[in-house]
């Protein structure tokens, strides 16, 4: 029995320490492998999985929630406008996600001067004065914000810098930032 005891531990021992994986004696950067990556359950065909990372900041029980997207580049300001435009995509209702765009503002487009995205905002049509209108344009703000281009977001009408209602219910024509609206942002 002992001569067996003896094999067992030897060949023990050389699995242990012959597994092929080098010991340091100091931590090592590590760089992680290319992507893709797999998104989070997404089953939803119109929403492309990439190497490329997109913020979109959607709500859920009237906070906003900013949502990591996958997509094949990163987008413009124009396209990363249009997805937050689109809403949701279907996994992401499923996980309760929603949007108070639709109806509340009438975004035609947005571009970048400097680090200030400027999104024109067409008439307002029926539902003027909504009371998730602060969510709606805070879920912008906080989509463009996320972009490393962008630092502030101005709404304009015709040409002239639009007032538009802050987390704490004040109107404002100046720049905006996520700090405006960080009341009703909260992570995922």
């Amino acid at each position: 029995m002992t001569g067996r005891r003896l094999v067992v531990a030897l060949t023990l021992a050389a699995l242990l320490t012959g597994c092929g994986i080098p010991t340091d004696d100091t931590a090592r950067p590590v760089t992680p492998p290319r992507g893709p990556f797999p998104t989070v359950a997404s089953t939803d065909a119109t929403v492309p999985a990439g190497s490329a990372a997109e913020i979109l900041c959607l709500l859920r029980d009237n906070r906003i929630v900013p949502v990591l997207r996958r997509v094949e580049r990163p987008p413009t300001v124009e396209e990363h406008l249009r997805h937050l435009l689109a809403g949701p995509t279907i996994a992401e209702r499923d996980d309760g996600l929603t949007s108070a765009l639709a109806g509340a503002v009438n975004a035609a487009g947005a571009t970048v001067t400097g680090a200030e995205a400027r999104v024109v905002v067409d008439e307002p049509g029926h539902d003027v004065g909504r009371s998730d209108e602060v969510l709606a344009f805070g879920q912008i703000v906080c989509t463009l914000t996320s972009r490393d281009d962008v630092a502030t977001v101005t709404f304009l009408r015709d040409g002239k810098p639009l007032g538009v209602p802050r987390a704490d219910g004040s109107l404002t024509e100046r720049p905006l930032t996520r700090t405006d609206f960080a009341p009703l942002i909260v992570p995922r």
